[in-house]
């Protein structure tokens, strides 16, 4: 479904927001103050608009108060994304999702209206991190506090086994919740008991994260 977004900051990171979104068919508008960044994305983007957004009325005018989501990515200038964070609260924007600097500035846009704070670098740190631990694990999704979904590859001593097998439920608190076989793009949800995993499929897997690199690393 077509959805309205809106970033604010047109960085690397907000201008590739931009082009994504908008590739996956969305309405997205880009705002920055910079008018060159700007036109960087006047083609990747349903508009692309010069502006100061720590401005309330400015925001308002662009109707973001209509927009299913907002990205503020203004760069090193938290004061300003905290400012912008704190308008477009007021303004009832329902998904806020704000790009911090640090922990505790993180913290700040949490109190003044953000819904969702990222850390691009330290995520995508841990993300490396994690992948040169335990490279069969090709995406994680933290869900709760020590919870996470898993896409991961099956490892050497998981295939030709069958899931009643494995056990992974009784041995490890890990629940295969779904399968996906790369070759045919089959896809089994709450896939049975008796299913033998075999080199082309892919597990989605919820659990901890010291549960399944102890299941992978057997």
């Amino acid at each position: 479904m077509k959805k309205k977004f809106c970033v604010i900051g047109l960085g690397s990171f907000g201008s590739h927001i931009v082009e994504t979104l908008y590739n996956e068919g969305h309405e997205v508008t880009g705002i920055d103050i910079n008018k060159d960044r700007v036109e960087a994305v006047k083609d990747t983007s349903s508009c692309a608009i010069i502006g100061d957004a720590a401005n309330k009325d400015f925001l308002e005018a662009q109707g973001v108060q209509d927009m299913d989501a907002i990205v503020v990515s203004t760069g090193d200038r938290s004061h300003i994304s905290t400012l912008i964070v704190l308008y477009l609260k007021e303004l009832k924007v329902p998904r806020i999702i704000a790009k911090a600097i640090s922990e505790d500035h993180g913290r700040i846009l949490a109190k003044v209206g953000a819904t969702d704070v990222i850390f691009p670098e330290k995520d995508m740190a841990i993300r490396v991190a994690r992948n040169m631990s335990t490279p069969n694990i090709l995406e994680n999704i933290p869900l709760a506090e020590d919870y996470s979904l898993f896409e991961t590859e099956p490892p050497a001593h998981f295939l030709g086994k069958s899931l009643i097998e494995l056990d992974l439920r009784k041995k490890y608190q890990l629940t295969i919740i779904a399968i996906k076989d790369v070759l045919t793009d089959e896809f089994i949800a709450a896939p049975p008991p008796t299913h033998r995993l075999k080199d082309s499929d892919l597990l989605i897997i919820l659990g901890k994260t010291e549960d399944i690199e102890q299941a992978l690393h057997k």
